[in-house]
């Protein structure tokens, strides 16, 4: 971890902890060259949802109810293997998952307040619709005799 941050921020001054992060490392599906065969470049990033004390508590329980099927014991997993390098992998990953909990801790948005059609515009409709009947009549079958 030499060149990457110490914490990956979700908003604000909020942020995840390197030690609360759990990463794994296996072979990459798909194709490759020489190097394919010795390299571990696919990354799976977990995250204790359920037991982290980094995020406020009200987040949390935002972040477990959103995040509910997703979640195998209370714990939050990204993988990535996009990338041919583990370090970019590693990069995309962490990536995933702070805007993964920025959008599952985000507040909910404000209810809908309903608005009402102006009478004016209203009446405008009701007379243009009204024109339009008089001129349909006035084409009609009975009136051309």
């Amino acid at each position: 971890m030499d060149g990457m941050s110490g914490s990956h921020v979700i908003r604000g001054s909020v942020s995840l902890p390197e030690a609360e992060l759990m990463w794994r490392f296996s072979r990459s599906s798909g194709p490759g060259g020489q190097h394919v065969n010795t390299s571990d470049s696919k990354v799976e990033l977990s995250f204790d949802l359920a037991k982290t004390e980094a995020l406020p508590e009200v987040w949390k329980q935002r972040a477990l109810e959103r995040l509910a099927g997703r979640l195998v014991d209370g714990v939050v997993t990204v993988r990535s293997s996009e990338h041919r390098s583990q370090w970019r992998n590693r990069e995309a990953a962490a990536v995933r998952l702070t805007a993964l909990l920025a959008e599952a801790t985000a507040p909910p948005p404000k209810p809908r307040k309903p608005t009402r059609i102006p009478r004016g515009i209203n009446e405008r409709r009701l007379r243009q619709k009204k024109q339009r009947s008089e001129t349909k009549q006035g084409r009609s079958a009975r009136n051309w005799a």
